[in-house]
């Protein structure tokens, strides 16, 4: 649950909308590709931590795969791509919550949900934990809400409205509409969605039988992941024409607006604050937890790994302030710094892919999975370089990493010369 909650937010509920308008109905193989590859990730990275279950996860991998470069680089891309993800999400939740309540400005609800997810993950994981369970739970039971309205009218067994059947699948420029292209570009926004998901093993580390729980996390994470992402697409396509200018708005808002449920929209504007609540809760946990790692082993300030009842509520704190530092960007500069600012961690999440399927085949012997993971990374980077709208991430995501990597040179040649100082953190 944890996992699905960093997982399952606006990227599904409205972002979704942006790949279902360039692939057509194809948006079902883009998920369908970008889902394989999810699973082929997950896996590796489900072996990986449960076999060595510490905090840092990954970034502990590639560290032990590689060396302390390919810690510093997985950890700091992965903190900047779940704080940068925590204001865009905190900014996306007041706007809703602004349109109820007009009379309280927007940044006022920021600083509350900020706050508020604070001083959650200031509580304790098991405080945490109850509470982003609860989150998640009503976002997969509002899923499959969807899911089985979807299907009675899809059967024809709704009163009043007729089943579409495969009217919009193929009657709406065919299948493929914008051919393999557009199928392309929706594979890069569902690999964005799929983002979050290796909280789960930055979770397991904190609980008491990780083994097993990082076990039963992934693969129940998988199933889930298919049923919610392909299910809700395939409802999505089948019910609504892809083109419908409401779709690429808000997909889920335009299937029961199309259905003629009332209050449709406040019901869908209530489904995605939850999505974006468990979200920024979710990310602010992984993103202090991987912080913490990153001191553990001297890639952050010192000052940053202080604890207080086992929780690390110093790096809680510098993660949350991040997000506030965000959010203020995003009112201030809401066309340039802050867009740069997501730009930059656009293609993070397929560099932290990329070390995980490397840190495999480099930690456990040449892996077909591992193999198949990494061309797959490769060939959507590689699409992502050719495509005019998504390479002005890459490139901007490029140059972040560009710059960890020098920085984690100089580290080197810096501890080379003075000595390695200090005792790292315990993991």
């Amino acid at each position: 649950m944890i996992a699905l909650g960093g997982a399952i937010g606006a990227g599904l509920f409205v972002g979704s909308g942006f790949g279902i308008a360039a692939a057509g109905p194809g948006i079902l193989v883009s998920y369908g590709l970008a889902g394989v590859l999810t699973v082929l990730v997950m896996r590796m990275l489900g072996e990986m931590s449960a076999a060595r279950p510490v905090t840092g996860s990954f970034a502990e991998h590639a560290r032990a795969a590689f060396g302390p470069w390919a810690g510093l680089l997985a950890g700091w891309m992965y903190w900047a791509l779940l704080v940068v993800s925590v204001a865009a999400e905190a900014v996306g939740a007041a706007h809703i919550v602004e349109g109820w309540v007009p009379a309280v400005p927007g940044w006022v609800w920021v600083a509350v949900f900020m706050s508020l997810f604070t001083v959650s993950n200031l509580a304790g994981v098991r405080n945490f934990g109850e509470l982003e369970f609860w989150f998640a739970g009503l976002k997969i039971a509002a899923i499959a809400g969807f899911l089985v309205l979807g299907v009675v009218v899809l059967a024809g067994l709704l009163p009043g409205t007729p089943s579409p059947g495969t009217a919009h699948l193929i009657g709406d420029g065919g299948f493929l509409p914008h051919g393999w292209y557009g199928v392309a570009v929706g594979m890069v926004a569902a690999v964005f969605a799929f983002g979050g998901l290796e909280t789960v093993t930055i979770a397991a580390a904190e609980c008491d039988d990780p083994v097993r729980a990082v076990r039963t996390g992934v693969r129940a994470v998988m199933w889930r992941v298919a049923v919610c992402y392909l299910g809700s697409m395939a409802v999505i396509v089948a019910l609504v024409p892809w083109n419908d200018p409401a779709v690429a708005d808000g997909p889920y808002a335009a299937v029961m607006a199309r259905i003629g449920v009332p209050g449709a929209a406040d019901l869908m504007k209530a489904v995605v604050l939850v999505a974006l609540l468990s979200a920024m809760n979710a990310n602010i946990y992984g993103s202090s937890r991987m912080l913490y790692a990153l001191v553990g082993r001297g890639d952050a300030p010192r000052a940053l790994g202080r604890l207080r009842k086992g929780v690390p509520y110093a790096a809680v704190l510098a993660s949350a302030a991040f997000g506030f530092v965000s959010v203020i960007l995003s009112l201030l500069w809401p066309r340039t710094v802050f867009p740069f600012l997501l730009n930059s961690i656009g293609a993070a999440i397929l560099v932290v892919w990329a070390l995980i399927a490397a840190s495999h085949l480099r930690l456990h012997g040449t892996s077909a999975r591992a193999v198949v993971a990494l061309a797959g990374i490769g060939g959507v980077l590689l699409f992502m370089l050719g495509d005019e709208a998504s390479r002005i991430q890459l490139l901007t995501t490029g140059a972040w990493a560009a710059a960890l990597l020098v920085w984690a040179r100089v580290r080197v040649v810096r501890r080379a010369r003075t000595g390695p100082g200090t005792d790292p953190l315990p993991s």
